[in-house]
């Protein structure tokens, strides 16, 4: 620990390659080279103990903050849910989630418009027989209810079942329970939730479809049925 600062000195507190700091009510001089690395390391502990936002039921209103944007759409890939899917992120989470993997899409401004010319293009490419179904990601889907219903109503119009609708969700299955209409009308018309906030704490790449321990793959319609979460039966870890 470098000395207690004992210098009378007058004007400012320059002394070479040193920084002033407080540490405890006492003045310091350290150097910068040396310092910085700490302040970075205090950051970084910050940043791991930092927990996501936990809002009161009903509390977002996907209307209030959407702007009907999409970061990106990702067709016939392998990694957002069984089989071959074509991926839209909508733009916008509130969540906040400590190692959060896709921090730009959290900004509702962020990206492009959703258009029906958009639209047109996802079911063209699902319409192919070696597509599975859609996947909703983001940003958060259940903040962009406008998109992802008139989206999933689309998909339901042209391929009945026979394309299955994924979603992931910052948002647990029993907060969904107690949401805005919206909420509750989109997720019954999905048929796989991935939920519950990203957790840095419990990170295990070793999951599937999902980043941390506490998120859970269900199955939407058998859980609707049984009045109780009922997890995809397809979960190996």
């Amino acid at each position: 620990m470098p000395e207690k600062d004992k210098n009378s000195q007058e004007g400012p507190d320059v002394r070479g390659n040193l920084i002033k700091v407080n540490v405890g009510g006492d003045t310091i001089f350290v150097d910068s080279n040396q310092y910085k690395p700490q302040v970075e390391h205090a950051k970084k502990l910050k940043q791991q103990h930092r927990k996501p936002k936990n809002p009161k039921p009903q509390e977002w209103i996907s209307e209030e903050y959407s702007k009907h944007k999409i970061a990106d759409y990702k067709p016939f890939n392998f990694v957002d849910g069984e089989g071959v899917r074509c991926s839209l992120y909508v733009s916008g989470c509130l969540f906040d989630c400590p190692g959060c993997y896709n921090l730009a899409a959290q900004n509702f401004n962020y990206g492009r418009p959703y258009t029906q010319e958009l639209e047109d293009k996802i079911i063209e490419d699902m319409s192919q027989s070696y597509v599975q179904g859609l996947t909703l990601l983001g940003g958060e889907p259940f903040l962009n209810t406008w998109v992802c219903l008139k989206l999933i109503n689309r998909v339901r119009k042209e391929f009945g079942h026979t394309k299955d609708i994924w979603s992931w969700s910052g948002y647990t299955w029993d907060e969904l329970q107690k949401e805005t209409p919206d909420k509750k009308e989109m997720l019954s018309k999905i048929d796989i939730l991935v939920d519950g906030r990203f957790m840095d704490d419990l990170k295990d790449l070793t999951l599937q479809f999902r980043g941390s321990s506490n998120q859970r793959i269900i199955d939407v319609q058998k859980s609707l049925k049984a009045k109780k979460v009922v997890i995809w039966d397809k979960l190996v870890r």
